[in-house]
């Protein structure tokens, strides 16, 4: 039996010599191959982002599974890099975090610095990019970045004499080394500070030097400047100036289109994606006129505006500028002019909601095919770090084995090789198999939150042109009003698992206050919460409640004969757990059944089914943090949702 031990083991080892001498004769190819791989990915990182994320796959593929870690870094930072262009943030992170680990750059580090500060995260960028405050020889360009990044950071914190101090910093690293676009970029930057802390005058200093800076560079440059300093104008009611400023950058715009076939392609991108366009320059110097109360300037400009945003089919420019002309005429008191151009714009608004609706179904596929390519990138790192762990033991078991002199003792060294070997094998498909299921709860997670429903918004819309064409327009804006105000809380709220239970109830408040102005013959509300209930203490999924809301209202109290009562209260049983009841007088779940058309019953509701998923797996996450039970009351007179709501 020993004998038979011995020659296995003797045998394993053997194959892992031969796997290590094949391997380095392949390396030198394989990194060829690597840095292939990451060119094509650059190429088309702007044009396709499939074909870019496959070939950096390739490139971690290629690297082999005894990955060199700084080429896995390089791989995972482009990866980040691909997905910041897209602006996946979160992937982003993920990606620069996991070259961090693989391997420490500064270049990666700052990438990431970035992407805190472009998410907000001003603490974790402090905190990612301090310590590359001590490193020594540094690049005088990354140093000069590096300043303005802190400078962000602290600017977004409204730390405003350090972001000044970091971005002075900056500025001294680019003029001692002739860094001329940082010394626009930085000018810029610290009068956005000032003037971001009112103090207009230092602001405007800074402006002015920026602004000659940006003019002895790229045209587009320059022109980003003049409207950034035409903004700030504007904020100080200094329309002359603004309106002076605006009109040189249409000029200077003019002439990038006049431009050769390739350049004026170049500048027609940077100013689409600094959202500085001809249309939207007129645009904002009739809104400069109008604040004058110069409507006969103001209406030339608006045309202009409207002509060219149709010609770019620019739908939002369009939607504003048009409805800026109608409220112009009405001003004028021209109403028959006022009234063409507002259903001009009704017509604008309309088309610019199924564009809208268009664009979230692609972005709802855009975002599944992400997550099936990093799943897949996952999926080799994983295999990669698990072959890399058994690969380094049998070498150092191999070193063992050959140092000792007696033959008894190598089976007791392959029979413990072979038990840490099962056991690591053991314990990293079971981490793996825990972080997939995790990861697989979060794309759940973030695939249920961004599928939104758009009935409540094409009611909502209904009613809006309900109002308009009873000429409320009144009610119409007041009703726009808070809808957007809705709908901008919810998606403030979507990326989160959890929001506290103050948020979620006004939300709720919000959204009933909405149905009651649509429908005020139909229910009343009311919504009580009891004095010793402490709302900031719990979390509660986002848009939990309304659903079965939406459900009472549309269902049961819509089809009432008479007013019904909607009532929403909210009770603690203890120090850890609340109960939220949702109770209606409607004509109940059965009677809402039998009303519904053959086509509605074999469609199932998407909204609660997107709920029941999100509970399950909140639950599976957090451990019965969420109990759910509906009741039907008696005789049909209606139902009662009760929620009961555990602090993990």
């Amino acid at each position: 039996m020993k004998n038979y031990c011995f020659i296995g083991v003797f045998l394993f080892f053997g194959l892992v010599t031969v796997f290590a001498q094949v391997s380095d004769k392949r390396a030198s190819r394989e990194i060829s191959k690597h840095q292939a791989y990451l060119d094509s990915a650059a190429f088309y990182k702007r044009k396709d982002i499939g074909k870019s994320i496959d070939f950096i796959t390739r490139s971690i593929a290629e690297l082999g599974k005894k990955a060199n870690k700084k080429d896995l870094a390089t791989s995972l930072t482009a990866l980040g890099e691909v997905y910041q262009y897209y602006e996946q943030y979160d992937l982003a992170i993920t990606s620069y975090i996991d070259a961090l680990e693989a391997n420490k750059s500064t270049r990666t580090t700052l990438l990431l610095g970035k992407v805190y500060v472009r998410t907000k995260a001003f603490r974790a960028a402090e905190k990612v990019l301090v310590p590359l405050l001590e490193v020594e020889g540094m690049v005088p360009y990354q140093r000069a970045e590096l300043y303005e990044v802190m400078g962000d950071s602290y600017t977004g914190m409204n730390q405003i004499e350090k972001a000044v101090s970091f971005y002075s910093e900056g500025l001294k690293v680019a003029k001692k080394n002739q860094i001329a676009p940082k010394l626009a970029d930085l000018n810029s930057k610290i009068g956005d500070a000032y003037a971001s802390n009112d103090r207009s005058t230092e602001a405007e200093a800074f402006y002015g030097n920026s602004l000659k800076l940006a003019n002895s560079q790229a045209p587009q440059r320059a022109v980003q400047e003049k409207e950034k300093v035409a903004d700030f104008y504007n904020q100080k009611s200094r329309f002359e100036d603004e309106i002076e400023l605006r009109k040189k950058s249409l000029t200077e715009l003019d002439g990038l289109k006049k431009l050769s076939k390739p350049e004026a392609s170049v500048a027609t991108k940077i100013a689409t994606v600094d959202s500085i366009t001809t249309q939207r320059i007129n645009y904002k110097i009739a809104n400069a006129y109008i604040a004058q109360d110069k409507y006969d300037q103001a209406i030339p400009y608006l045309r202009q505006s409207i002509a060219e945003a149709d010609d770019q089919d620019d739908l939002v420019v369009q939607k504003d500028a048009t409805r800026k002309l109608s409220e112009v005429y009405r001003h004028k008191g021209d109403y028959n002019k006022a009234l063409e151009t507002y259903q001009a714009y009704v017509a604008v608004v309309d088309t610019l909601y199924v564009r809208k609706e268009q664009e979230i179904s692609r972005a709802a596929r855009f975002n599944r095919e992400i997550s099936n390519k990093q799943s897949r990138i996952l999926g080799l790192e994983q295999d990669r770090e698990l072959f890399q762990s058994k690969y380094d033991l049998a070498l150092t078991e191999q070193q063992l084995i050959q140092e000792t002199n007696k033959r008894q003792r190598w089976v007791i060294y392959s029979l413990i090789c072979g038990l840490i070997l099962m056991g690591l094998a053991v314990f990293f498909f079971y981490r793996s198999d825990q972080q997939q299921k995790l990861a697989n709860n979060l794309l759940a997670l973030k695939s249920l939150r961004s599928q939104m429903n758009p009935h409540f918004i094409f009611n909502a819309l209904n009613s809006v042109n309900n109002y308009i064409a009873k000429s409320d327009e009144r009610s119409a804006n007041r009703y726009l009003s808070e809808f957007s105000t809705l709908m901008r809380t919810v998606l403030e709220n979507s990326e989160e698992d959890f929001i506290s239970l103050s948020k979620e109830l006004s939300l709720l408040e919000l959204y009933t206050k909405l149905e009651h102005t649509r429908f005020p013959d139909k229910f009343d509300y009311k919504i009580t919460i009891d004095e010793k209930v402490h709302v900031t203490d719990f979390q509660i999924p986002p848009m939990l409640l309304q659903p079965y809301v939406e459900n009472a209202i549309w269902h049961g109290l819509r089809y009432k004969a008479d007013k019904g009562s909607l009532k929403i209260h909210v009770k603690q049983i203890d120090a850890t757990s609340l109960v939220i009841t949702i109770e209606d007088n409607g004509i109940g779940r059965a009677k809402s059944a039998e009303l519904k058309t053959k086509n509605q019953r074999k469609q199932k509701s998407k909204g609660m089914g997107n709920i029941k998923k999100r509970i399950a797996i909140l639950n599976d996450m957090y451990k019965n943090k969420i109990e759910v039970d509906i009741i039907d009351l008696a005789n049909g007179t209606g139902t009662k949702v009760v929620f009961t709501l555990n602090k993990n």
